[in-house]
């Protein structure tokens, strides 16, 4: 077992960008009001609405109510500003169209750090397989950080920016870094309960549970009670 090294704290502003409503929720909101309390400015981007991920409720029904449940959600852990960007749920592809749309998203927040998921084929580097729209979204997060940066790349959208100092991916099996989230863990539980519809849709999910248990394995890593992990990689 490899221990986690810190991630970098001397930031300011940061970026998530994520497929869906609740990605966030599985263990780096609890990282992200640790931030938040120490007065940085994080911003909440989902490529989606979620519309297509309660089984027992149609799109149309969908999309608003799990928009609704990821904003207080955010308020929980001190994010006031969350934006859809209405890509089609399930169905996202990686390619040039979805690159050009978060180059826009990163030139006009400007942040220091951008965070995104797991895009990894598997979620424990062997055989519990991602999904789709999670890898589509994050490799995509990852080109645009690079296109954003390039003035001659999509010159139509936005000014160039080249401040993005590093990617952060949560939750993948290679990460190698970590942040302490023994304190804020309730709050990013609290956050993830927040996703009421989504969770009950999902039948016989505990958020506690399932938490507590990723959340003790990074923090067996880490050296702490509970921690965040995530892979770092710099533009």
């Amino acid at each position: 077992m490899t221990t986690l090294e810190p991630v970098v704290e001397d930031w300011q502003k940061a970026l998530a960008i994520v497929a869906h409503p609740d990605d966030l929720e599985f263990g780096t909101a609890a990282a992200i009001v640790r931030w938040t309390g120490q007065g940085k400015e994080i911003v909440y981007v989902m490529a989606t609405s979620g519309e297509a991920g309660i089984d027992g409720l149609a799109p149309a029904d969908c999309g608003a109510l799990r928009e609704a449940e990821q904003i207080e959600s955010a308020r929980i852990v001190g994010v006031d500003v969350v934006e859809f960007l209405g890509q089609p749920d399930g169905t996202i592809e990686y390619g040039v169209a979805l690159r050009k749309v978060l180059t826009a998203v990163i030139r006009r927040h400007r942040p220091e750090i951008v965070i995104t998921n797991n895009f990894r084929e598997t979620w424990d580097g062997d055989v519990i397989l991602n999904q789709a729209d999670h890898m589509a979204v994050g490799r995509a997060t990852l080109d645009a950080v690079r296109d954003a940066a390039n003035r001659w790349i999509f010159p139509d959208d936005g000014e160039q920016w080249n401040g993005v100092r590093q990617v952060w991916a949560a939750g993948s099996p290679s990460g190698k870094h970590g942040v302490d989230i023994t304190d804020t863990y309730e709050t990013g539980l609290a956050s993830l309960r927040a996703h009421k519809a989504y969770i009950d849709g999902l039948g016989g999910f505990d958020p506690s549970e399932f938490l507590e248990g990723v959340s003790r394995a990074g923090g067996t890593r880490f050296g702490t009670t509970f921690a965040t992990s995530f892979e770092v990689f710099t533009p």
